[in-house]
């Protein structure tokens, strides 16, 4: 890339992150970080040069400022796009005015999600008579939300107050691209999605989601597609989470809850609109008879009352399915689907929801197709099923490289355009490669790697156990809880127990349970007693008061979580993070790495491991002054070769080595905590010198 140093977009963001900048005179607090300017002038240069930069931003680098001034200032319209709609409420309600205000630009912004954020108006009227008899619940919140309908001016269902993103009644009022009626829907000029959608079009900047920019992948329906023509810059924050988005967009899937939703729609509009006309109710028993058979047929293989079960379906059959069995209830289930669309056909020019239904069933039983018969010219892929309540069936490319290149960069919208890719964990070497060779930017894109601010020797140290059983061992998560007690109870809390598998967050929080409650311990909160954002109030709150609380939790916690101050101070890891083995995809590109003469543990597990044990770690500091332990309970970082390296790669905290050690640190925490709820409480009951003004 050809630097720029005198470019006006160079100079301009310089000045704004300089000492006596328009940053630092509205944010009085604000402190200069050559990290963010270096980040910052390299997305300028990329905004210049309208090439592509993948940056690796640590911890406390500031990177959302850091590509956020420069876009801005480049007079260019933008699209940002961020991995949750968590972080993308985040990103437009609070940093994005931050920065435009401070610059002084009169910007237009505009926040766009996907259907299910958005309320649909002719779904909210069909609702009442739609929802499962029988629910005591699901009646109270329809009556909330269509309270809050009648005064909202986005539509956003994130607005609703305690309503849980996971709640059962969402599908009943939002819509998908299989059942929206689009210009044919009676509410459709009030319609919210389709208004967010014309705020993006005539907005300077578009806060975006991933899911939402590769919706359109496979169909064009997301909004993207005339978006993405009108932007210039565009930026991808958290874009380590691209790789798993684009694997699950160019694949394919259907869920047997699609087809019981379908069939449910269908049996609910024919008994409305064509009663009489076409036996609505058996030909719908019959299809949720079939997608009930073909779960029982998936019964035996995925051990009974069992969920989180993937079986690999490498050939005729899942694994542990009887492939005559299978094959009978598969052509059972498309019998009864074409059936069901057949009918609908009929009824299309009655009303526009009829239409839509029979559309829908024809995508469905497309996609069923793909999935049972892949084409002999498809690349390489993984296929499985999904079993819990329900199941899912899943065909994912093993190599999306190709495929991510080609419609980012070589499609008529790509030209011109500049791209930033940045995240505060992309890969263990300078090249980046865990990001860029996947998504098939290595020999395209600059690569960057902004070292985090903060002082990990001081502020922070690591420490692995030394007598934990190993992790392979049934005894291993039990034997942590009862290790990692003693350190939570010394600390009153203030600990975060991060798992790689749910077994073991199980076992963790079911023992820590247990040790609590016989000596009137810290609280325990366990991933899944409660939506993630009351999980974390609590935390924070416990950590105020009495004994404080031990969160246990998998997944999701291990990024998006940010717990600055006092509240967290130990960080406990239980094994190491490896991918799964016995993963159908993972298995499958073990498989392929082979075929080409790699070693799968050295080009694929290492590398994975790494980046998320970074991950995870991150956890532990967020400010420059906070303090903690990051403890790992897998006893291979000691005694195994690769071990050292995966340590390498964790942010630069100090070895504690011993108990001793240990203990030292952990009374050097609990003071620091006291210290600081002292000084808190003499600032806020001292009384004010003489004149002085409150």
């Amino acid at each position: 890339m050809e630097d720029s140093p005198t470019s006006p977009l160079a100079n301009d963001v310089r000045a704004f992150f300089s000492a006596d900048g328009p940053l630092s005179v509205r944010q009085p607090g604000y402190r200069s970080r050559e990290g963010q300017k270096t980040m910052a002038q390299a997305v300028a240069e990329t905004i210049d040069a309208r090439a592509c930069l993948v940056v690796e931003a640590g911890t406390g680098v500031g990177k959302t400022y850091a590509y956020l001034a420069p876009a801005l200032l480049s007079g260019r319209r933008v699209l940002l796009s961020t991995a949750t709609k968590a972080l993308q409420d985040q990103l437009f309600g609070r940093d994005l005015p931050a920065v435009a205000q401070a610059l002084g630009l009169p910007l237009k912004t505009a926040l766009l999600k996907g259907r299910s954020s958005y309320l649909c108006l002719h779904r909210l009227e069909q609702a009442p008579q739609r929802l499962p008899p029988g629910d005591r619940y699901l009646p109270q919140q329809l009556r909330r939300i269509q309270t809050w309908a009648t005064g909202t001016q986005t539509g956003d269902l994130a607005e609703v107050v305690g309503l849980d993103d996971r709640s059962e009644l969402i599908p009943w009022v939002t819509s998908t691209r299989e059942n929206c009626l689009g210009s044919q829907c009676p509410q459709f000029r009030a319609c919210h999605v389709n208004q967010a959608r014309r705020e993006a079009l005539a907005a300077d900047v578009v806060v975006v989601n991933h899911h939402l920019f590769f919706a359109d992948w496979n169909v064009r329906e997301s909004g993207m597609a005339e978006l993405l023509p009108t932007v210039d810059v565009l930026v991808f924050d958290e874009a380590h989470q691209l790789l798993p988005t684009s694997v699950q967009f160019l694949g394919h899937a259907v869920g047997s809850g699609q087809l019981l939703d379908w069939m449910r729609d269908s049996l609910a509009q024919g008994l409305q609109a064509a009663r009489g006309l076409k036996d609505w109710s058996g030909l719908c028993s019959a299809l949720e008879r079939a997608v009930r058979d073909l779960r029982l047929d998936l019964q035996p293989a995925g051990r009974l009352n069992q969920s989180g079960i993937k079986l690999r379906w490498a050939g005729s059959a899942p694994d542990g399915v009887d492939p005559g069995v299978w094959q009978s209830g598969w052509d059972t289930l498309l019998g009864a689907l074409q059936a069901l669309q057949a009918a609908l056909e009929e009824m299309t020019e009655l009303t526009p929801e009829f239409a839509r239904l029979f559309e829908r069933g024809g995508w469905l039983h497309d996609r069923l197709l793909q999935i049972g018969l892949p084409a002999d010219n498809a690349p390489p892929f993984a296929r499985w099923v999904e079993l819990g309540s329900q199941f899912r069936l899943v065909l994912a490319p093993l190599d999306v490289s190709a495929a991510f290149r080609a419609r980012l960069f070589e499609s008529e919208d790509s030209a011109g355009k500049s791209w930033v890719f940045t995240s505060a964990t992309l890969g263990a070497d300078a090249e980046l490669s865990w990001f860029t060779r996947p998504l098939g930017l290595a020999d395209v894109a600059r690569t960057l790697q902004v070292q985090s601010p903060f002082d990990y020797a001081h502020q922070a140290g690591v420490y692995v156990p030394s007598g934990l059983p190993r992790p392979a061992e049934a005894g291993h998560p039990a034997a942590l809880a009862h290790t990692l007690w003693p350190w939570a109870v010394k600390l009153r809390g203030r600990t975060l127990v991060l798992t790689t598998t749910l077994r073991s967050l199980r076992t963790i929080s079911e023992t820590l349970s247990q040790l609590s409650e016989a000596e009137l311990g810290p609280e325990i909160l366990a991933q899944g007693s409660a939506p993630k954002r009351e999980l974390l109030a609590r935390f924070r709150d416990a950590a105020q008061q009495g004994p404080g609380a031990v969160l246990v939790a998998s997944a999701s916690f291990w990024e998006g979580v940010d717990l600055p101050g006092d509240c967290l101070q130990l960080v406990v890891i239980d094994k190491l993070p490896f991918p799964p083995p016995d993963d159908p995809w993972v298995e499958a590109r073990s498989k392929a790495l082979q075929a080409e003469g790699l070693s799968p543990f050295q080009a694929y597990f290492l590398p994975e491991a790494a980046v998320a044990l970074k991950q995870g770690a991150g956890r532990l500091i967020r400010s420059e002054t906070d303090r903690g332990v990051l403890v790992l309970g897998d006893v291979r970082l000691a005694t195994m070769g690769y071990g050292q390296m995966l340590l390498r790669s964790l942010p630069p905290m100090r070895r504690i080595q011993g108990e001793a050690a240990l203990e030292e640190a952990l009374q050097d925490l609990l003071l620091q905590s006291q210290l600081e709820s002292w000084v808190t409480r003499s600032s806020t009951t001292a009384p004010l010198p003489a004149g002085s003004h409150g």
